[in-house]
């Protein structure tokens, strides 16, 4: 079994609030491709950073909406607070 580095609050089959802990072993935030496409609307975190591949890392802030397509790499990167997430998958 291997631990998330989050935790996830299912809203619906395509929504999902997901929340990284402050604490978490930044070892665990890897890079990663999704099986759908997605939304990602940031509710809070301070200094937190998404990074696509072969792009620079950019801070994301409240409020900030990020499009991730199917299979698509990218990663976040740990910042100064709770990060919480709101997460709606598109098919």
């Amino acid at each position: 079994m291997t631990l998330k580095p989050y935790k996830d609050k299912v809203i619906n089959e395509c929504k999902v609030l997901r929340t990284f802990s402050v604490d978490v072993d930044e070892s665990f935030l890897e890079w990663h491709r999704d099986e759908e496409s997605r939304t990602i609307t940031v509710l809070s975190g301070k200094k937190w950073k998404f990074q696509r591949d072969n792009e620079l890392p950019c801070t994301v802030c409240e409020g900030d909406k990020i499009k991730v397509e199917k299979h698509e790499w990218h990663r976040i990167i740990k910042g100064e607070s709770t990060l919480v997430l709101l997460i709606e998958k598109h098919a």
